[in-house]
Formats: C-alpha cells, sequence, structure tokens
C-alpha cells in the first residue's frame, strides 16, 4: 500500500459505505487519503433536476464534510454531474475530471466502485477510473481496488459480473469510527433492514471478517496491481 490514496465515488456517502474503515485505518497510519465525489446527489429523487434546490445540494456537502473530517479524509472534492445520470454525461467528461484529480493529487493508489454494481452512477465512474489511469509507461498509480456499495453492489441480480473480493482489510479498531462518519449523513441514512443502515454496515463488516478470520473487515477486489523496480514486493 502506498502513502497517497484517492477514493473515486459516484455520490455522497459512497466514499463511507464499501471503504470507511479502511480510510480510517489508513489515516491513522499516516497515510494521505482523498476523496472525489463526482455527481451531486440528491437530484434524481425529484421529478427533474432542477427541481432540487441548491440548498439541497449544499446541505449534503455539508455533511460529507463532517463525516469526512470524522473518518480521517485529508480532504473531500466534489464535482457536479447530475445524479444517478451519470450515463447522459459523454464519458470523456467524466474522464477528463477523474483525470485532472489525479494529476492534482499523484495518487500511487486509487480505490473506486464496481463495474458490475446495480447503479449506473457507480458503472460510469469506475469505467471512467480505468480509462483514465491506463497502463501506459510512466503512470503513477500502482493500485486500483473496486469496492462493494451496499444497497447497489449486492442488488445487482444480472451477475454479469459479480463483486468477487481478493482483498479484506482489518477494520476491528476503525468500524465505529465508520458508523460515526456514516451517521453525520442525516439524508442518507436509513433504518434497519435497510443496506445503509447503521446496523447493516456493522453486519457486512462482521460478515466480511468472518470470511478471513477477522471480527470486523471491508472486502475489495484487486482490479490492477503494477511493480516496478522501486517496490517490494
Amino acid at each position: 500500500m502506498g502513502n497517497n490514496i484517492l477514493i473515486i465515488a459516484a455520490h455522497p456517502d459512497d466514499e463511507l459505505l464499501g471503504v470507511g474503515g479502511t480510510v480510517s485505518r489508513l489515516s491513522r497510519q499516516g497515510k494521505t487519503v482523498r476523496a472525489l465525489v463526482l455527481a451531486e446527489g440528491q437530484t434524481s429523487r425529484t421529478e427533474k433536476r432542477e427541481n432540487t434546490g441548491r440548498e439541497i445540494i449544499d446541505e449534503l456537502r455539508k455533511d460529507a464534510l463532517s463525516a469526512a473530517k470524522e473518518i480521517g479524509y485529508a480532504s473531500i472534492d466534489f464535482c457536479d454531474f447530475p445524479d444517478n445520470r451519470l450515463d447522459s454525461v459523454d464519458l470523456l467528461d467524466i474522464i477528463k475530471s477523474v483525470f485532472e484529480f489525479i494529476d492534482q493529487y499523484k495518487p500511487d493508489t486509487i480505490f473506486t466502485h464496481h463495474h458490475g454494481d446495480l447503479n449506473i452512477d457507480h458503472r460510469r465512474v469506475c469505467e471512467a477510473v480505468l480509462t483514465a489511469v491506463r497502463p501506459m509507461q510512466g503512470e503513477g498509480v500502482k493500485r486500483i481496488y473496486a469496492f462493494e456499495t451496499p444497497s447497489s453492489t449486492e442488488w445487482n441480480y444480472v451477475y454479469e459480473a459479480p463483486f468477487c473480493p481478493n482483498v479484506y482489510f482489518d477494520i476491528s479498531e476503525t468500524i465505529n469510527r465508520k458508523l460515526a462518519a456514516m451517521a453525520c449523513y442525516k439524508s442518507e441514512l436509513r433504518e434497519y433492514p435497510h443496506p445503509r443502515s447503521l446496523e447493516a454496515l456493522k453486519a457486512l463488516a462482521s460478515y466480511r471478517g468472518s470470511n478471513v478470520g477477522y471480527r470486523y473487515a471491508e472486502a475489495f477486489l484487486l482490479l490492477r496491481e503494477l511493480f516496478d523496480g522501486d517496490q517490494s514486493v
């Protein structure tokens, strides 16, 4: 694991749901972890995008900033792409935004959505990330992990690309920090048994931990890892 990490997510709260405990752990270890959120959130919940007042989006971003501080993010950036409508945006425009922040922060490690999620925005973000960091000579991103997003990854019943994790991070010491950060999202948090409830998030972490002998864990799919002469295996 490198020292400069970027989480690239579609919506506010996605930067916590599948990776929050890991972010807290890595930040405690002195690594710099930043988040990029591409879609605005909320605007898909009204009949038309323009029917959602700016104050609602701003309130969601305040929640995201509070959660980021709780979890240990060094920063969180937002773009204004339409919520749950990324399939209506030219992929090139999304790629350029992703590349802009990769060029600014120069991460060696990226966590992003799984390409088989039910949510179209998640799939578009994953595609944009993989395109922006094509493994050409001199590419600085050495690792790309896909995280699972409760209420999207497990709801894809097509199973064309199931989430099959092969990397696990022990979050036994940071699960409570993750839950405290998620509690900051007043409009996104749900009551149990919804997957985005605190009880369900803790249960998922317990299940993932039981997969590999930890009390609590987060699971990831390693999409790419590059080694060069400056790295040790």
